[in-house]
């Protein structure tokens, strides 16, 4: 599956400040990985943002974000958000940023 190469520039453009920033090709589209932990990753035009467990519930309450069950299990800890949730650059900034305090919170691989 294709991903939304405008979608992966403006993320590029968001975490560009950011030293331990790599790319992966992965779940049909690409992550975007800090210190080598997922933030956030593209597929089709969907946004996924590792949240983290505790930030769970408050992420999925949000307008256009729903489970993250590619597997066809919930993942617990990672929603997808619609490409209608991410249209603007300060709705995708807020998303960036939950997706990479989570990120920055683990230990380094």
């Amino acid at each position: 599956m294709a991903y939304d190469e405008g979608l992966a520039q403006r993320i590029r453009e968001a975490l560009a400040h950011d030293a331990g920033l790599s790319e992966r090709r992965m779940f049909g589209g690409i992550a975007f990985m800090l210190h080598g932990n997922m933030a956030v990753g593209i597929s089709g035009d969907e946004l996924m943002v590792r949240v983290g467990p505790n930030r769970y519930d408050e992420a999925l309450a949000q307008p256009h974000a729903r489970v993250f069950d590619m597997t066809g299990r919930v993942m617990r800890g990672w929603v997808v958000v619609q490409a209608e949730g991410v249209t603007d650059d300060a709705a995708l900034n807020a998303w960036v940023k939950k997706g990479a305090e989570f990120a920055r919170s683990l230990p380094a691989k």
